[in-house]
């Protein structure tokens, strides 16, 4: 596996791939690996012949006093895991290959980035899309992969694609837990001894949400209500938001009906901790979904 830093080498790795018949895949994260991370990349490898793992800590997604500079970074261990599953490139450009001059061009991501994390975070998204079209203009990949854990930029990364035309397919993988149903996260590693047990609440609570659904609760604010009363009364988790939205274009339903996300953010002990789940709804039944 090569690393490589400049923008014009990996879309010469890409556009070399290409002209050898081979399809290219494109993974991108912000580094500190895990198993989530690692089953995009087999995806990837699965369905391409060349396949990329970008490690890029995009400083445009992150407010001040935000976790910019304590963001868990380690290029060797990130290097090595990409490799083992498969990867062909590992793409660590620094910050002036991605950003040469401050940015005056951004991708605005609409309403739909400005509810839910964006309400939290108002200028996250703005940077999310703007880098991932910067990642996607550097490596041209035929297929890039997300994953479903942060399903609000999915879904925004997939309006991005489809609207601005861009040559790329996407495919999302379905969020990867720990054994006790904690969505892993790179942010994990912020958790203490006691977080770590108290985070699966966030999960618990939203099978609360799945089981109303199964009970035949179709009141999007009934149902937010109720998981939002599981999460406070953990005692440890201080919910932000919880919402029921369709998992196209995050618009409201109610009643709750078609391919719909529950979705909850919820802070412990200083660690903002994001979760959902894709539904499919279709009279009375209720049945785990892709986004």
């Amino acid at each position: 596996m090569r690393t490589i830093e400049r923008v014009a080498d990996v879309r010469a790795f890409s556009r070399a791939a290409r002209r050898a018949g081979r399809t290219v895949g494109l993974v991108p994260t912000m580094g500190a690996l895990h198993a989530g991370h690692l089953a995009l990349i087999r995806a990837m490898v699965r369905r391409t012949d060349a396949v990329a793992v970008s490690v890029f800590v995009n400083p445009t997604q992150f407010a001040p006093g935000e976790d910019l500079d304590r963001y868990p970074r380690d290029l060797d261990a990130d290097r090595r895991l990409a490799e083992e599953a498969g990867a062909h490139v590992l793409f660590a450009p620094p910050v002036e290959e991605i950003y040469p001059v401050e940015p005056g061009v951004w991708v605005d991501p609409g309403e739909p980035g400005r509810i839910l994390e964006g309400a939290a975070r108002p200028t996250h998204f703005r940077g999310v899309l703007t880098v991932v079209t910067k990642l996607l203009n550097a490596v041209e990949p035929d297929w890039v992969a997300f994953g479903q854990k942060d399903a609000q930029q999915a879904v925004l990364v997939r309006r991005l694609i489809d609207d601005l035309l861009l040559p790329v397919r996407m495919w999302v993988g379905p969020t990867v837990r720990d054994p006790d149903g904690l969505a892993l996260s790179s942010r994990n590693a912020y958790l203490d001894a006691a977080g770590r047990r108290a985070a699966p609440e966030l999960y618990r609570s939203l099978l609360v949400g799945r089981q109303l659904l199964e009970a035949g609760e179709r009141r999007a604010g009934e149902i937010a209500a109720r998981v939002r009363a599981r999460l406070a009364a953990t005692g440890v988790l201080r919910p932000d938001y919880v919402a029921v939205v369709a998992a196209s274009d995050l618009s409201p339903v109610d009643p709750v009906a078609g391919r719909v996300l529950l979705l909850a953010a919820a802070v412990l002990g200083g660690v903002r901790l994001i979760d959902n789940l894709c539904l499919e709804v279709r009279g009375d039944r209720v049945a785990p979904s892709e986004l």
